[in-house]
């Protein structure tokens, strides 16, 4: 027999919830219910879930209840409250992409990332705010407005899996899944004090997409610990005939983190070099990263990667892609893009064959450079982003440093330099600033050791321990206070197997 209040089922790690569920101490219906009544206290404040789906919780729930009952459970996440990002399509949900021209549309269908996780018993809530068509590192769009920061609600959240990054952290949801091109998994994660991988290309399936093959954006977890985006790795990576990607056994991320790393080199470089520009409040945060780096690891060295053509590699095919995704669309309906994905079409439109073909050379180039980099170095530790989270009334903030921002890319460099070389890139926390605002750190491996990054990054979070300060707006439940909660109930209850 023991004691949970609806505080510890909004906190526990996602594998104890599971086991807690397996002994049968606590039930699906439970959890889901704390979680909603998280959503009721919270999500007025921070904008994170914009779509509620109660019903199909429940349902879910009761789903995983019934199989508990018969001594099963369904999956890794069985009973886990997780929402989707609102490009993901959801049979029965409302899916936006953050447009006008989708504010009404129901999809027929559910996009794989959503199938592999309810397939492993997660318990669907809703949808995440993300900014229009997920151009942008400011969730926000003419439907829903600015999803806010948990620890500042003056400031945003990050983009493009802002809403995902702020659902986890203030305890609305276990876990989330997100997507990433030039940082939308890491970004937001960092200014959340959450976690977020950019998995390997080629690690997880994706479905539906207009081209299958594309290796610029990928889908990937956002969890409050290490091991919960481990967990979540288990199951979305998973081969599936309708991609040519994922893994056909993703056993490896179910072996456990632990890992000696006193003999592995590592490399330190919080600006790359100088090949980066870093505000001071971030470098100044940062300064307890090394240190942790050097009692994991006896062979710590101050190096960076040439990455010398990645900005150009980056535009190029990023532009290619969004001309690729929307072009047809915007060629309908001009009136209907705001202003940051019509440039980004535009710039996809005017590559000419020559462009293109440059840059798979320069992608090419820095992928050898990195290669041989590794060969040194096994993983790089750099800064996740380049600023702090700005207001949430801004699209982008107007310096990095002392140097001015033209666009929303060009504080996303310390990201997206590696999308291009698809490789595991994934945030963690590493600490915080005066203010009280979160900084994370990057963890960089080679191509297809996301496992390897992982272990690293488990080391990192418990010798500095950011991760576990919890926002302010997510205000404890306490014992009596419902807190809104849907059905009712007191803030303790004993259960018993």
């Amino acid at each position: 027999m023991i004691f949970v209040t609806e505080n510890d089922l909004l906190w526990l790690p996602a594998r104890e919830l599971v086991e807690l569920q397996r002994r049968r101490e606590v039930s699906a219906r439970e959890i889901l219910d704390a979680h909603l009544a998280q959503i009721d206290a919270v999500n007025p404040k921070v904008n994170a879930i914009i779509t509620l789906a109660e019903d199909r919780a429940r349902q879910l729930a009761a789903r995983a209840d019934s199989a508990a009952v018969r001594g099963e459970l369904l999956g890794p996440l069985h009973g886990l409250p997780v929402a989707h990002k609102d490009l993901a399509p959801t049979k029965g949900i409302r899916t936006t992409y953050g447009s006008k021209l989708y504010a009404d549309h129901v999809p027929d269908h559910d996009a794989l990332v959503v199938e592999q996780l309810v397939h492993a018993g997660a318990v669907t809530v809703g949808k995440t705010n993300v900014p229009e068509f997920g151009a942008g590192i400011q969730s926000t769009n003419e439907l829903f407005g600015p999803t806010r920061n948990p620890y500042d609600l003056k400031l945003t959240a990050g983009g493009s899996s802002g809403g995902a990054a702020a659902a986890v952290a203030t305890g609305m949801v276990v876990i989330a899944d997100g997507g990433d091109t030039g940082g939308s998994l890491r970004n937001p994660a960092t200014f959340c004090n959450v976690v977020g991988l950019r998995p390997s290309v080629g690690s997880i399936p994706m479905w539906p997409a207009n081209d299958p093959f594309a290796p610029l954006s990928i889908q990937g977890p956002i969890g409050r610990t290490v091991d919960d985006v481990a967990l979540q790795m288990s199951v979305l990576t998973r081969a599936d005939p309708r991609s040519p990607w994922g893994l056909g056994d993703p056993s490896r991320f179910r072996a456990g983190l632990e890992y000696d790393f006193s003999d592995v080199p590592v490399a330190w470089s919080p600006d790359l070099g100088g090949q980066l520009a870093v505000d001071d409040a971030v470098r100044t945060a940062m300064g307890p990263v090394y240190d942790a780096l050097t009692g994991i690891s006896g062979k710590v060295g101050v190096a960076a990667p040439d990455m010398t053509g990645a900005d150009e590699a980056f535009r190029t095919l990023r532009g290619w892609y969004r001309a690729l995704n929307y072009g047809d669309r915007y060629a309908a309906h001009p009136e209907s893009f705001g202003t940051r994905v019509r440039q980004d079409i535009e710039h996809g439109l005017a590559t000419t064959s020559a462009g293109l073909m440059r840059a798979h050379k320069l992608r090419g180039q820095l992928f050898q450079r990195f290669a041989a980099f590794t060969g040194t170095y096994r993983y790089l530790v750099t800064v996740t982003t380049q600023v702090l989270p700005w207001s949430a009334d801004q699209l982008w903030p107007e310096r990095i440093g002392s140097t001015r921002s033209e666009n929303y890319l060009d504080c996303m460099r310390s990201m997206y330099w590696f999308t291009v070389l698809g490789v595991p890139a994934l945030s963690v926390p590493a600490g915080f600033t005066r203010d009280g605002l979160p900084v994370g750190v990057q963890i960089v491996g080679r191509s297809g050791d996301d496992i390897g990054v992982l272990r690293l990054a488990r080391q990192i979070e418990r010798t500095l321990g950011a991760g576990l300060r919890r926002p302010p707006v997510a205000v404890p439940l306490r014992g009596g206070d419902t807190g809104g909660r849907r059905g009712g109930g007191t803030g303790g209850t004993r259960l018993t197997g």
